[in-house]
């Protein structure tokens, strides 16, 4: 399998759990579902996807283990729960400049509908 690389492009399922974890921290069920819901649907990643990314993720220094819990009154004590680093912060952010990019060349070449980029 290919290394999670900082220097992007991203995968697609290294580039949603990024966005996931831009905005709280989650445990993996967490990710999975936000991923599919953020997706309406379209985007299903299952268990070896979403842990093998989240591994390299980590050994990337994009995301951490976190040692807090949402609520460990309710929350099961197996769950590991995951946050984005600055790295991965700043990663997530080239990203999206690079779409930025390509939706701007895309814009310049007539290829997007008018109701899509409205």
């Amino acid at each position: 399998m290919a290394s999670t690389r900082t220097d992007g492009p991203l995968t697609p399922a290294v580039l949603h759990i990024l966005l996931v974890l831009s905005t709280q921290e989650r445990h993996g069920y967490g990710i999975m579902k936000q991923v599919e819901s953020d997706s309406e649907g379209k985007v299903r990643m299952g268990p070896g996807t979403l842990y093998g990314s989240i591994r390299r993720m980590t050994e990337a220094g994009l995301i951490r283990e976190s040692d807090k819990k949402i609520d460990p009154n309710l929350d099961d004590e197996r769950r590991v729960y995951y946050g984005i680093t600055a790295l991965g912060q700043q990663t997530l952010a080239a990203e999206l400049q690079r779409y930025r990019q390509v939706v701007a060349v895309a814009h310049e070449r007539s290829l997007i509908p008018k109701a899509m980029g409205a």
